[in-house]
């Protein structure tokens, strides 16, 4: 069984067998199984992104392949705090193995009123694209300055730090 199956068998761990099962394993066994779950949920929202990813690259005009895409962080302040995820706009599209700069040479704040961000997602963003970059952020949460490069022909997910 491969960790995306384990994880599709997880996903309704209230109900029998699955629930039965997990009751009957010991705690070191429970605790590899959950981060085997974790890696495979990880890999399955990774999955999703470079599908919806590919999707949008086959949709821009232009005769030149698509190789990566690019995707900078987002700061959103909350109640909990200032929370740093993947924006999911795509920052550039690459059509050769160079990565791109997308350092900040220059930053300009511009106050965006509360709610607005999250309007701007729903309406201009892609939905499981957006589900995939959050979840993605909550399991690995990227730093101010990191960017994540999708590569389309190897199917690799990868945050880069400058």
């Amino acid at each position: 069984m491969n960790p995306i199956e384990l994880a599709g068998l997880l996903a309704a761990p209230t109900e029998s067998p699955v629930r039965d099962a997990l009751r009957r394993l010991a705690p070191r066994t429970l605790g590899a199984l959950t981060i085997e779950a974790l890696s495979a949920t990880e890999e399955a929202w990774r999955w999703v992104a470079v599908d919806r990813v590919a999707a949008f690259a086959a949709g821009q005009p232009g005769d030149r392949p698509v190789v990566a895409a690019y995707f900078t962080t987002t700061e959103r302040r909350t109640a909990e705090g200032i929370h740093v995820g993947w924006s999911p706009f795509v920052a550039a599209l690459a059509s050769t193995e160079d990565i791109s700069d997308l350092r900040h040479t220059s930053t300009k704040a511009t106050a965006v009123p509360v709610g607005e961000a999250e309007v701007a997602e729903e309406v201009f963003a892609d939905p499981e694209l957006a589900a995939a970059l959050n979840r993605l952020a909550a399991i690995d949460p990227p730093r101010h300055g990191d960017v994540l490069r999708v590569h389309l022909p190897t199917r690799q997910v990868t945050r880069l730090t400058p």
